[in-house]
């Protein structure tokens, strides 16, 4: 889906055959998923050669989530908006949730202190060592040698996910499904660079911080009265803006 991850492994004698394994599930969702790939579920589906029925559990799966992330955000968030790849593109929820199901597998195998890092959307877990969080950055929108501020994440049960939505990983790739302004960081009007959300879950992390980021400046006000969930926003002049409860995350 145009993006790299990488494996940060704290604990001994984790089998590399757990590695495999997550590369096998990765390449599977990649197959199945990928906006870029003709013959993906998801291609064949958003041209219509595809009926939802005859898709893999998983993909039925995914896009019933995806539609409940399109209410809750008002039509922010819509994997079926108009000016996506194909007509259908729902990688905005399915790199996070693929991530997450890579941790389970990693789980299974005894790992309990790690990083996922999927592009510069990050999912830790447990510490880096004794008593220390893990410690993420939020990259510089135009140097990609600096970063703009430092995220403690807690590897328990908190906010333990952080994802960021921008033009400078992939490019412009963000539609605003309502048509209000540039969402994609391109244009005059576009108000946002770089938006991330921290959070407990990934695959939502990553959603929001797509659907805040096409929401512009009501974004960060709309993930205020998202639970457990909170914003850091960047505006083209490079200001900083973030949620109350980002604070305390800030090192």
């Amino acid at each position: 889906m145009g993006t790299v991850i990488g494996i940060d492994l704290r604990d001994p004698d984790i089998p590399l055959a757990a590695i495999a394994a997550v590369e096998a599930w990765l390449t599977e969702v990649d197959e199945r998923f990928s906006p870029f790939r003709p013959e993906s579920e998801v291609s064949r589906l958003g041209r219509g050669d595809l009926e939802l029925d005859d898709c893999a559990p998983d993909v039925r799966f995914v896009l019933t989530q995806c539609e409940m992330l399109r209410i809750a955000s008002g039509g922010a968030f819509d994997v079926r908006a108009p000016g996506l790849r194909n007509g259908l593109d729902p990688s905005g929820y399915v790199k996070g949730w693929a991530v997450e199901e890579a941790a389970h597998i990693l789980e299974a195998a005894g790992a309990r202190n790690y990083v996922v890092n999927a592009g510069g959307d990050v999912l830790v877990r447990g510490e880096p060592e004794a008593g220390r969080s893990w410690i993420v950055g939020i990259r510089h929108p135009l140097n990609a040698d600096q970063v703009v501020a430092r995220v403690a994440l807690p590897g328990g049960p908190g906010r333990s996910a952080l994802a960021t939505s921008g033009s400078y990983e992939r490019g412009a790739h963000i539609v605003d499904p309502l048509g209000d302004r540039d969402a994609d960081g391109s244009g005059k009007t576009a108000e946002w660079v770089s938006l991330s959300v921290a959070g407990p879950s990934l695959a939502l992390a990553d959603a929001y911080a797509t659907a805040a980021f096409a929401m512009g400046r009501a974004g960060l006000t709309w993930l205020a009265g998202r639970p457990s969930y909170e914003g850091y926003a960047i505006d083209p002049v490079l200001h900083p803006s973030w949620t109350p409860g980002f604070d305390p995350l800030l090192v």
